[in-house]
């Protein structure tokens, strides 16, 4: 049984001394705002640069400064205005004086040097080797006994620290996509185990329609079943239909029912959003005697700040700025009714799976149980669920970008994909649905599940293509935090390890470190990504693959070394597949026979 969370109480924070005030002068503010420095907020939008010509002095630094304009873009971005890019709060800079000085330092950065960033904060530059990494990343990181909400939310604040989610401050973001694939292979799994091997004929009820969330109408339609998803910003519904992620807005939730159980009928993948809260709306399909195959949930619930409560959309909005302990109070007391129903709905023989938001962790905070007399969830996580055995076979969201701004780039590495790996079906159904219903937001892009060998393998493919010209600039080659072997995260990822190793982070810690002496392009380093601060620890990497030789040499150890990680750690946690793939594909693992 995995161990449990300490209820210690942390230690003080000295709130008096703080670096920003003596640095700059400031004192903190008492109207709950960080400082943005909107002034230096740039007068044209942010959109990537496309094209061959270079800014920087390095295709490198060039790609690490696309990929952070490609996060702000309006089209990619969820709150262009405060620099947030997805998750409630995760953002791509700490502020917007903080982003034009990253933005500087990347411009001057030599082929032998490499800028740190702090929180979203350029704070140094050093004097390196041409093979490390351009740019070094820590975000949200706080010492353990004071990794709290509570006082990330101080330090933020005062403008000592931003939330950099997953890949909103490591600069890999991706829109919906990123998390796409790996959204359709949890619902293949599920399909697999409980519906011979189709969601079509069943429906799914969810709820969140964010930059993540986005990706679950998609993912099940993709699998041939129905989906109902619910968002109480309808602006939100509105964006994901225009994108091609919901198949058609309900007015209401009978209209909701009518379209759902005709596409039930008719046997078809079909998605419908509706406007309003889960938190009221699963108590009433419920007391209609509605029963969908499966429920499940991907609103941002790991800060409290973050979830919708019931109510008025505007009078609840009006409330979290001016009231934010009373917002807090009524989001988890939605949050329980939430998850009350969820319980309800699986009582009734509906398949319940939790998708990684801290919903459950956040409901057991507000007195409701969540838990079995073994102290495992009563609903599991989709990774302990679904996803496990992809990642002890090095399996993760692997992804790649097209600097050129060139969807034929994408398309062109597409074939190429294909022609690698001839034999593997199913990611040859995700290319063909990818390119029929997946749009292009902000640089093209495409996330694929590869494993161990396969990502060296692919990426040396890439990296041939750039050296060739068949595609027009160099690749931006990286994952989501979200990966085999670069998280811990108890409640999520490293939910139910084998071992009861769920809390142990050094293994995101020698990720980072791996990838550094690997050779990567730019790693990071975060506290807290997708199921709030204190909850997990988790590390990025990015390569560019720029078509030279000393390139190619970087690609197969960094592409090696990373997923190689969760060969290691699910190996170590007693995995016999993990260790059965580290046999047949040469990990080295000391120990192992």
């Amino acid at each position: 049984m995995a161990l449990t969370a300490s209820t210690t109480t942390p230690p003080e924070l000295n709130l008096e001394a703080n670096s920003f005030a003596q640095a700059s002068g400031t004192k903190f503010r008492g109207d709950g705002k960080r400082p943005m420095f909107y002034e230096f907020k740039p007068e044209e939008t942010i959109k990537a640069a496309h094209g061959t010509t270079l800014r920087c002095k390095t295709w490198e630094a060039e790609a690490a400064l696309r990929m952070l304009e490609n996060n702000l873009d309006p089209a990619v971005s969820l709150v262009y205005d405060e620099l947030i890019v997805y998750g409630g709060a995760g953002r791509a800079a700490r502020n917007w004086k903080e982003y034009q000085t990253i933005v500087k330092t990347l411009k001057e950065l030599e082929a032998d040097e490499t800028m740190l960033v702090q929180s979203g904060k350029a704070v140094g530059v050093l004097k390196t080797w041409p093979h490390a990494p351009r740019v070094l990343i820590a975000n949200s990181n706080i010492v353990p006994a004071w990794s709290t909400q509570e006082y990330f939310d101080e330090l933020d604040k005062m403008g000592l620290m931003m939330y950099g989610q997953m890949t909103a401050g490591s600069w890999i973001y991706i829109a919906t996509q990123g998390i796409l694939q790996g959204t359709y292979e949890t619902f293949a799994a599920m399909a697999d185990q409980h519906f011979g091997g189709s969601l079509r004929g069943t429906i799914t009820v969810t709820a969140g329609l964010g930059g993540m969330s986005g990706a679950q109408p998609l993912a099940v339609t993709m699998n041939d079943g129905v989906c109902l998803v619910i968002e109480p910003i309808e602006e939100r519904v509105k964006q994901k239909v225009r994108e091609g992620y919901v198949d058609e807005q309900a007015r209401d939730l009978t209209h909701a029912l009518e379209l759902c159980e005709r596409a039930k009928a008719e046997g078809k993948g079909w998605s419908v959003g509706l406007t309003g809260n889960a938190a009221t709306v699963l108590p009433q399909l419920l007391a209609l005697g509605f029963q969908a195959e499966i429920v499940t949930d991907q609103t941002s619930a790991h800060d409290l700040m973050d979830y919708i409560p019931e109510g008025e959309i505007d009078k609840v909005l009006a409330l979290r700025a001016a009231n934010p302990d009373a917002f807090k109070k009524q989001a988890l007391a939605s949050i329980v009714k939430h998850v009350q129903a969820i319980l309800e709905m699986q009582k009734r023989g509906t398949i319940a799976v939790d998708y990684g938001n801290n919903l459950r962790g956040q409901a057991e905070k507000g007195g409701l149980n969540v838990r079995d007399e073994n102290g495992q969830f009563l609903y599991p996580g989709f990774v302990p669920g679904y996803i496990r055995p992809l990642f002890c076979e090095g399996k993760g969201p692997f992804r790649w970008a097209a600097l050129s701004g060139d969807p034929q780039d994408i398309l062109r590495i597409d074939r190429a994909l294909l022609e690698t790996f001839p034999d593997n079906k199913l990611l040859a159904r995700w290319i063909e649905k990818a390119q029929a219903k997946v749009p292009f937001i902000g640089l093209p892009a495409r996330v694929c599940w590869l494993g161990y060998g396969e990502r060296e393998k692919f990426g040396l493919v890439i990296n041939d293509l750039v050296a060739r010209g068949e595609v027009s600039a160099p690749i931006v080659i990286g994952r989501d935090h979200l990966d085999c072997g670069s998280v811990a995260s108890p409640n999520r990822e490293t939910e139910g390890m084998k071992d009861g190793s769920d809390a142990v982070a050094d293994w995101p810690l020698l990720n980072a470190l791996a990838n550094c002496a690997s050779g990567a392009d730019w790693v990071s380093l975060h506290n807290g990504g997708g199921v709030g601060i204190g909850n997990s620890t988790h590390s990025g990497m990015v390569i560019v693959a720029t078509g030279t030789p000393e390139k190619a040499e970087r690609l197969k150890r960094v592409l090696t070394t990373d997923p190689g990680m969760g060969i290691f750690r699910h190996a170590d946690a007693g995995y016999e597949l993990a260790q059965d793939v580290a046999r047949e594909r040469g990990a080295k693992i000391p120990g192992l026979q």
